[in-house]
């Protein structure tokens, strides 16, 4: 599943259409033709904005009309799943006994922070995903103890829980410049701005939710915004028994499938659409012969639904599926394998006991080719 590591209390919910309203600066903001407007939270941090809230949606609705519209089997991008309660779901799941990845990578990170910083010796943390818990916390003290933690940089599409991010951050580690980029992860990676000092952290076996064919595409991205020498730590869920797999995204509480049903409501939200998400059955299991965890929505009975917003008519049977999410799993033959060529090299793995999770510490080398855009599925 995507990211999501903030604990805050997450603000009320908006449309995405909204999520990224007009504030006016209290400083000058220095021209950047990748940044568009500036949200400036309490005691001066940064928050900013990728893209204009119009392209924000008007992207949101040619992603929703060509994944209805795919066939033989129509999909929602999972991005979609992250408004404010999308968030707060997540967070939620991260907390259930079926769901291993969190507790699984925390666990690897107390014991791998030092070395990794160590090893890098970064001035700069810069997460994909709005990490204020306690994965990006034991980074942060390891960069401060050895007097090295300067800056801070989050990227995430939600703008409320960035925004607590940010702040909650700044306050509790004085003197660290943070700023915040509200944006995603496959389209926005440029307004993170040159690299120099940093590792760049992708929590929570993210990287999984693209195709793997993608992955080359985004690691050549992301390393075009690293200098020589910086580093990016990846978690990556790992081929395991299908039981533990299942489990993990049917849980008993039924909350990753009030996750994956989220997904609806935001399109309702967003672009006018009439779905009932309670029409729709969760679905999830795991596919072998790829080595990924997909997510449907599978209708319950006969609709018609209707999304204005991206000039939609569907019709639907019982029984018809909407993909949402893929989940893909690693082993360290195939994450190799989609990192060669990226400007990259696997510098070390760490993995757990029972080798359920990996965290791959990759590092910047020559300069990375030139990137190509990817998508989340």
């Amino acid at each position: 599943m995507l990211s999501r590591a903030g604990l805050a209390e997450p603000p009320p919910r908006r449309m995405l259409g909204q999520m990224l309203p007009s504030f006016v600066s209290r400083e000058r903001v220095r021209a950047d033709p990748h940044v568009h407007g500036l949200v400036e939270p309490a005691g001066g941090v940064r928050v900013e904005r990728a893209r204009e809230a119009d392209g924000t949606l008007a992207r949101m609705a040619a992603d929703v009309r060509a994944g209805l519209l795919a066939r033989p089997l129509p999909s929602l991008p999972c991005k979609y799943f992250y408004d404010d309660r999308g968030s707060a779901l997540f967070d939620e799941i991260t907390r259930l006994p079926e769901y291993y990845q969190t507790r699984t990578e925390d666990a690897i990170l107390e014991a791998i922070a030092d070395e990794v910083i160590e090893r890098t010796r970064p001035t700069e943390l810069c997460e994909l995903g709005s990490g204020i818990g306690r994965k990006v916390r034991r980074l942060l003290e390891a960069m401060r103890a050895r007097q090295l933690l300067e800056r801070c940089v989050l990227l995430d599409i939600s703008e409320g829980f960035l925004t607590a991010s940010v702040e909650r951050l700044a306050a509790d580690y004085p003197g660290l410049a943070v700023r915040g980029v509200v944006g995603d992860f496959h389209e926005d990676l440029v307004a993170l701005g040159p690299g120099g000092g940093r590792l760049a952290l992708f929590f929570a076996g993210t990287i999984g939710n693209l195709h793997p064919t993608d992955v080359p595409g985004f690691l050549r991205a992301l390393a075009a915004q690293l200098a020589p020498g910086d580093a990016l730590l990846v978690g990556l869920d790992l081929v395991k028994d299908a039981a533990r797999l299942h489990a993990a995204y049917n849980d008993a509480a039924g909350v990753t499938a009030a996750f994956n049903r989220n997904v609806l409501h935001v399109v309702n939200r967003a672009l006018g659409a009439d779905f009932q998400p309670e029409a729709f059955e969760h679905v999830a299991f795991y596919d072998p012969a790829n080595a990924w965890i997909e997510m449907r929505l599978r209708a319950s009975r006969d609709m018609r639904v209707c999304v204005p917003g991206a000039r939609l008519d569907l019709t639907y049977r019982a029984g018809d599926e909407i993909r949402t999410e893929l989940s893909c799993k690693y082993t360290r033959q195939s994450f190799a394998s989609r990192v060669a060529g990226t400007g990259l090299r696997l510098d070390r793995w760490f993995t757990d006991p029972e080798q359920l999770f990996a965290s791959a510490l990759l590092v910047r080398v020559g300069r990375a080719p030139a990137p190509r855009r990817v998508a989340f599925v």
